[in-house]
């Protein structure tokens, strides 16, 4: 995995919560490529609204339940490593939108893999 620092590229990808690949959801197989591609990262958020080429509104309001959210995939890691994945996402994505964004990273920072709590810190066992 790699931790981009300075100048890096956003990738968004729009897409149905219940698009699939192989009976599987889309965001998902898309992830899942992304970390085996070695990527820095990619997160995957619902939208509670929206609409797309298609001109017909999905929504989770109760009144009008959808049945196919939109659904945003974020992976952000430099130009040259974002744009080597773009091949894969064009077996993926039959349908919806992709879009690229230069961004600035300012931090990127992971979870410490053995976390100490503040209770024990500084302390001695018995």
């Amino acid at each position: 995995m790699t931790r981009p620092t300075g100048r890096a590229l956003r990738l968004t990808v729009f897409v149905g919560e219940h698009d699939t690949w192989h009976h599987k959801p889309l965001y998902s197989e898309i992830v899942h490529r992304a970390h085996a591609a070695g990527l820095a990262g990619a997160s995957v958020f619902r939208g509670i609204e929206g609409f797309g080429a298609s001109s017909l509104i999905h929504t989770s309001r109760l009144l009008s339940l959808s049945e196919d959210l939109p659904v945003a995939i974020v992976i952000v890691d430099s130009e040259e490593r974002v744009r080597a994945f773009l091949p894969q996402l064009d077996e993926l994505v039959t349908e919806g939108l992709m879009t690229l964004d230069d961004c600035e990273v300012i931090s990127y920072v992971g979870r410490d893999e053995n976390p100490r709590t503040s209770d024990t810190e500084g302390k001695k066992s018995p």
